[in-house]
């Protein structure tokens, strides 16, 4: 790895962050990133700590399924520094909703199969031979 004082290379912060340098650049292009990456010997990127960081909370952001124009928007926010804390605070409450009403859904969702493994294991085990039966999961 390279020293502290030089930063990561790209193909670092890929294997770190679980993305792909394809994604890096993408990221960077599209104003993801908190500050400018620099530049190193031969025009290379250099990246921080710090870059890292963000990009651990940005690929959280990504997996809660939050849209990369919102996630741009938090960046900026974040760049201009005090004073936009009622608006992260608003983008962040709004991601929240979504990722509780998702996994309210998917609760639902996880309920509904474990029902049906029930079913087809009951069946299995009293040696059903005949149709599956389709049986609706009890409400709650």
């Amino acid at each position: 790895m390279s020293e502290p004082n030089q930063g990561l290379s790209i193909g670092q912060v890929a294997e770190l962050t679980g993305l792909s340098v394809h994604a890096l650049r993408f990221y960077e292009r599209e104003g993801i990133l908190l500050t400018s990456v620099r530049r190193g010997a031969g025009g290379r990127r250099v990246y921080g700590a710090g870059d890292v960081e963000w990009l651990h909370l940005c690929v959280s952001l990504r997996a809660s399924g939050m849209p990369l124009p919102a996630i741009r928007q938090y960046a900026d926010l974040v760049r201009r520094g005090a004073g936009n804390e009622e608006h992260l605070l608003t983008l962040l409450r709004q991601q929240q909703d979504r990722v509780t009403a998702q996994i309210a859904q998917l609760t639902g969702t996880l309920g509904l199969i474990t029902h049906k493994i029930s079913s087809y294991t009951r069946e299995l085990a009293q040696g059903a031979t005949g149709p599956i039966t389709c049986t609706p999961p009890p409400r709650t």
